[in-house]
């Protein structure tokens, strides 16, 4: 042991101080179980709450005040031309952040929860070394049990060795310390969208290049066009079966070579944005030393309860597999919790919701039609336009659409999706019929306040049923006349 080197006795103690581990600490203490909270960050919050899903989603509402500014011209209101104060912009962003932090750093001293600001490393199944840098001796924590919560890193793009400061990544890019004329966004995700949809508000012009055949892969198809149709109007360009095969800076900005069907084009921008996905913290943190089980993309193994292969250790959150997404990681650190304190919890959530915070914003849950047929899940879906919605046509948002998507034998809802303002707000009420088991008839039934965006669930909903009245008809009609 190192000289100097104080161990501390633990009922549980959190790896990872971002929206799972914050949750599972106050969790713990309501139950009665002494917590300590480990992070490298000196405030609370994680990826999420500091460069991640809270500053994002500032910057994306002053982008929605921008462009619904703009669009109310189509009605006959007529505004200036926007001017942008990116100091005032980015201290209005920092100040979210702020009031936040300081919300969760009081939640956790009231609650008991001991917050140290450091390094964890794993020695073994039971003990944890705490490193806090420069000439601080590192400390030990024996715990009896431990929560890993470590998130999820940016992935960079393999085979560029650029590193450039006009190379930024998602981190970067939210800090906002200028608007370039001209902005590359490398990967049509989601992070990608929606930081080229912030600065192309502000002014830049956005390229975006994807190296499949279309945006936001994984999504279906329906959802996405709405969005895209927005994009080509929005952006300078969009590239897509794409690749980025160097990129050099030179003096008047960085110059980027593209491969599309074999052909070769360089081009040159202010700035280029790296966002094409995360890959989890399981490295470096000593899980050799337990017996934590990774599988090939390094994400850790885990249960119904998040317990990992060590029987004394658990995983919530980015780490623990996909769909990495914030709402995730806080309901696995309560179960985690609980299960620790001995309650029969589980994570047996039947539908995990997905935003994009675009405009128009895409949310889905459940099923998708493209999972179900890659599984060979029969599924049958109907689709309510938004130019059939009176509350649509008065915010002159037409170009939405709400699915349904459901077991045609049963009519049991299995899946939901919505593109169109507020479409991350309205993915609740699927979620929850989807968890309470709902049927088509569930959601026709429920009277939604009218006029108003919710009742395209409804409708759709109403649209799935009398299409599937009229095949049950049919069908009956065609075995009649066999029999006849």
């Amino acid at each position: 042991m190192v000289i100097g080197e104080m161990t501390q006795e633990v009922d549980l103690v959190i790896v990872g101080a971002g929206p799972g581990g914050y949750p599972a600490a106050l969790r713990a203490a309501e139950l009665g179980i002494k917590c300590v909270l480990v992070d490298t960050s000196p405030a609370p919050g994680g990826v999420c709450l500091h460069v991640g899903c809270i500053p994002s989603k500032a910057l994306l509402h002053a982008s929605e005040v921008i462009e619904s500014a703009a669009a109310s011209s189509n009605f006959g209101i007529k505004f200036a031309a926007p001017e942008i104060d990116i100091n005032k912009l980015r201290s209005w962003k920092q100040s979210v952040t702020d009031k936040l932090t300081q919300g969760i750093t009081g939640m956790l001293k009231s609650s008991g929860v001991e917050l140290v600001h450091g390094r964890a490393i794993f020695e073994d199944s039971r003990n944890l070394r705490i490193e806090y840098g420069g000439d601080k001796q590192p400390n030990r924590i024996k715990f009896k049990n431990a929560i890993l919560a470590t998130g999820s890193s940016q992935t960079r793009l393999p085979g560029l060795a650029c590193a450039s400061p006009l190379l930024l990544d998602s981190t970067s890019a939210l800090q906002l310390e200028d608007v370039p004329g001209k902005l590359l966004v490398v990967g049509g995700g989601y992070i990608g969208l929606e930081l080229g949809t912030v600065y192309s508000s502000l002014g830049s012009a956005v390229t975006v290049v994807e190296m499949t055949d279309g945006l936001l892969p994984g999504v279906d198809r329906d959802l996405v066009r709405p969005l895209i149709t927005h994009l080509q109007q929005k952006f300078k360009s969009i590239l897509l079966n794409t690749r980025v095969t160097a990129i050099v800076e030179r003096a008047s900005g960085l110059a980027v070579t593209f491969t599309c069907n074999g052909e070769t084009t360089t081009s040159l921008f202010d700035k280029v944005l790296i966002a094409v996905g995360r890959s989890p913290n399981s490295s470096n943190i000593g899980l050799e030393n337990t017996q934590v089980a990774v599988d090939q993309q390094r994400f850790v193994t885990i249960d119904q309860q998040c317990r990992t292969t060590d029987r004394h250790i658990f995983a919530i959150g980015d780490v623990s597999g996909q769909p990495m997404l914030a709402h995730r990681a806080t309901r696995q650190g309560i179960v985690a919790a609980e299960v620790i304190a001995g309650l029969p919890s589980a994570f047996d959530n039947r539908a995990i919701p997905a935003v994009v915070f675009t405009q128009p914003e895409i949310a889905w849950c459940g099923i998708t039609e493209g999972v179900a047929k890659a599984a060979e899940i029969t599924v049958a879906s109907a689709r309510f336009p938004w130019s059939a919605s009176p509350r649509a046509l008065t915010l002159g948002e037409p170009s939405g659409l709400t699915k349904v998507i459901f077991n045609p034998d049963t009519t049991a809802l299995l899946g939901v999706g919505i593109t169109g303002p507020r479409a991350g707000e309205l993915i609740a009420e699927a979620v929850l019929a989807i968890e309470m088991g709902a049927t088509l008839e569930d959601l026709i039934v429920t009277i939604h306040p009218h006029p108003t965006l919710s009742e395209t669930v409804m409708e759709a909903a109403t649209a799935a049923l009398r299409r599937l009245e009229r095949q049950r008809k049919s069908q009956k009609a065609c075995s009649a006349q066999i029999d006849s």
